[in-house]
């Protein structure tokens, strides 16, 4: 997966998870939780959404190092 399908999956992943967030919100430095007001059990929600589209699992231990919008789309990228 290159970095534009990883973006479209993350951007889509974080809508279902949280409809609220504005897609101009969705910059590659935005923290998830705090900019974007995930709670812990969005967040988890979000780590399932994108396990289900991408197949990509994120196990707790690399949790922060998808803290952030850009994180997670160069993590996705790089483990697809």
């Amino acid at each position: 997966m290159n970095e534009q399908d990883a973006r479209a999956a993350v951007h889509q992943a974080i809508g279902q998870v949280a409809p609220d967030v504005e897609p101009a919100d969705l910059t590659d430095g935005a923290r998830l939780r705090q900019d974007l007001e995930l709670d812990s059990l969005d967040f988890l929600r979000l780590v399932e959404t994108i396990y289900s589209a991408t197949g990509i699992n994120i196990p707790e231990g690399d949790y922060p190092r998808v803290a952030t919008v850009g994180g997670l789309i160069a993590y996705i990228a790089g483990h697809a």
